[in-house]
């Protein structure tokens, strides 16, 4: 691991957050709707553009037509792949994948970025309503590209603090939390993200970026518009509530290094691991 000093080693970057309406399976018009965005953020001068969770294959608990985006898996790769090597903008989109051998369905969101080979995020903890149909992933990552280090949460996984921690240990500087949830109004749910994504970011010394799907998705459920981006004091730098809207936020090296050198505020440096070990890890 890689313990993040008072002196960061991110670029200042400006990211953008979508939230947006996707249509449960309906892969190529959700597509459409990401090479838009992508080009707006893009004019706008952002470097990571990040869309929600499930945004291109849709989000729903029917296994059929899951397996059937999953089907729509390569096309929607390829499209994005040369998206993001013609703009020169770092892509985060995700859908569902199936393993040809098993048949297990995974909730990956993937990295496109210029020069450099695809990569992808896998959803780890899988939400109640969730198990049955989505598989976890094993690893943990974090990704490199235009100048930052970040990791990627799936919404249900932004719940568990252990895993903020090690993305935060192993250097990331932003963390980026797709969301697929739905119910409630667009303030409700600030309401609610704002009880634990504040914490991510407060007791990491990260920036956390997250944004939901929008709308009526054709499958029954229904998505609040949000995105939002915190600064790593838990405070909010970015809101955007209009369905089909885009929040665009400058994210400063100067931002990490107040708080990395304040002795009082930067809490990684005083972790006891060993510990922790002793106290088990279930």
């Amino acid at each position: 691991m890689r313990l993040p000093t008072g002196d960061s080693l991110m670029e200042d970057i400006r990211i953008a957050a979508v939230t947006c309406l996707s249509i449960a399976g309906d892969v190529d018009r959700n597509l459409g709707v990401t090479v838009q965005w992508t080009k707006n953020a893009h004019a706008q001068g952002a470097s990571i553009v990040c869309f929600p969770e499930l945004g291109l294959s849709g989000y729903c608990l029917d296994r059929s037509i899951c397996a059937r985006a999953a089907g729509a898996y390569e096309a929607a790769v390829y499209t994005l792949r040369q998206l993001a090597e013609d703009l020169g903008i770092v892509i985060l989109a995700g859908t569902v994948r199936q393993d040809d051998v098993t048949g297990a369905l995974f909730a990956d969101h993937i990295v496109f970025a210029p020069d450099q080979p695809i990569t992808a995020y896998t959803k780890l903890h899988i939400a109640p309503p969730e198990k049955g149909l989505f598989t976890p992933g094993d690893r943990i990552p974090v990704f490199k590209a235009n100048g930052v280090v970040f990791g990627i949460q799936l919404c249900y996984d932004a719940h568990f603090p252990e895993l903020s921690t090690c993305m935060a240990m192993d250097g990331a500087d932003i963390l980026f939390v797709p969301h697929a949830s739905p119910r409630g109004t667009s303030k409700e749910k600030f309401e609610s993200w704002m009880r634990h994504l504040p914490a991510r970011a407060y007791d990491n010394g990260v920036f956390v970026v997250a944004c939901n799907q929008s709308g009526k998705n054709g499958a029954g459920l229904d998505f609040p518009a949000l995105a939002v981006a915190l600064g790593p004091s838990g405070e909010v730098v970015g809101k955007e509530t209009t369905p089909e809207g885009m929040v665009v936020t400058d994210l400063s090296k100067n931002m990490l290094n107040d708080v990395r050198s304040h002795r009082m505020r930067y809490f990684l440096p005083n972790r006891r691991p060993d510990l922790y070990a002793r106290h088990g890890k279930s």
